[in-house]
């Protein structure tokens, strides 16, 4: 518990009356399922019995990788990175789609884009350097970068917080970011970094053993870690140290907290390390078909809401899953109860 935000683990004063309220719907119990669950955690994490979403939100944060520059791991060129962006802000990538489907706020944040981009009204500048250094040579970044970039992206959830949202999910963009992340999963749930290193953008079979031979060589490389501040500045990227800090940063604000796929999940792994009360805020949107993701899941001892084999990041996953978190709450605060409609309750 190293990090400098202030996360107040929740309250259990209002899980029976909570309950009691999910309960007394007319409906046989639990028959809601995981909605039920959602909206009993959307209580806790708002304080309240009568929880709400109001201007949710996804943050797109995007940034290079110094491990991609030369190709090794990953098939498509590092290139892509400010393309996509370029894509985010003309409105054309998944994420777009979705969230103008269902009327989410999107942010798009150069965390460190190895591209000069001119001022765009969609895009946030965070910029914290041209890419990150190679972690096959050196660190990613340094601990004061790190924590920097830990700062900026709490920044960016502070703004949106301040203008009304109490719901927000993260997404990234990076060539080369599943590595950083396998690293990163590698390092918080100990497990051998083969077992954490998939296919990202279309890596093919021979592709993918080149990739894990390269990501086993960064393990032996760098001694273990002293803190996990130090691991996210020694295998992260900047947009991973920006969304750890802003997964804090939502949680302190006692903001309901949506997560993606993998390279979120990692990001995570490095907040729980810091802050264990974090966990408590987030909804895990979906199981991600990237390899390690279910494992990752299981690590913290959370089932996602959806299964529908998706990995593309971005925030996908995310955007797909706050419409669900909408029905709970809307189901919470508008079905009757038992007494209101005058049905007959269970008598055994």
């Amino acid at each position: 518990m190293t990090s400098n935000f202030t996360i107040t683990p929740l309250s259990t004063a209002l899980r029976t009356a909570l309950q009691d309220k999910i309960d007394q719907k007319t409906k046989p119990p639990g028959s809601l399922g995981r909605l039920e669950a959602v909206a009993l955690q959307a209580g806790l994490v708002q304080n309240t019995l009568t929880p709400t979403v109001s201007k949710p939100a996804i943050i797109v944060f995007a940034g290079d990788h110094g491990i991609a520059a030369d190709g090794l791991v990953n098939p498509f060129p590092q290139a892509v990175t400010a393309q996509m962006v370029y894509n985010f802000l003309q409105g054309g990538a998944a994420i777009n789609v979705f969230c103008r489907q269902h009327q989410l706020q999107l942010t798009v944040v150069d965390a460190g884009v190895n591209h000069d981009f001119a001022p765009h009204p969609l895009l946030k500048d965070r910029k914290m350097g041209m890419g990150t250094q190679n972690f096959l040579h050196m660190p990613a970044m340094s601990l004061d970068q790190c924590k920097l970039a830990m700062q900026a992206g709490a920044e960016e959830v502070k703004l949106l917080h301040e203008n009304g949202c109490n719901v927000i999910g993260f997404g990234e963009m990076g060539i080369g970011n599943t590595s950083a992340a396998a690293l990163l999963m590698s390092h918080f749930t100990r497990l051998p970094v083969a077992e954490c290193t998939g296919a990202g953008t279309g890596s093919n079979a021979q592709q993918l053993v080149q990739k894990q031979a390269i990501l086993q060589q960064v393990v032996a490389k760098h001694a273990s870690p002293a803190s996990p501040e130090q691991a996210l500045a020694t295998f992260g990227g900047f947009e991973i140290a920006m969304i750890c800090g802003a997964i804090q940063q939502a949680a302190a604000l006692q903001m309901l907290i949506v997560i993606d796929g993998f390279i979120v999940t990692a990001a995570l792994l490095a907040a729980v390390n810091m802050q264990p009360a974090v966990k408590d805020y987030c909804v895990f949107a979906h199981c991600s078909e990237e390899k390690g993701h279910k494992a990752m899941l299981e690590h913290l001892g959370v089932t996602p809401l959806l299964q529908i084999d998706m990995r593309l990041g971005e925030g996908t996953g995310a955007a797909l899953a706050i419409p669900l978190i909408q029905s709970a709450v809307a189901f919470l605060e508008e079905m009757a109860s038992f007494n209101s409609a005058q049905v007959s309750n269970r008598t055994i």
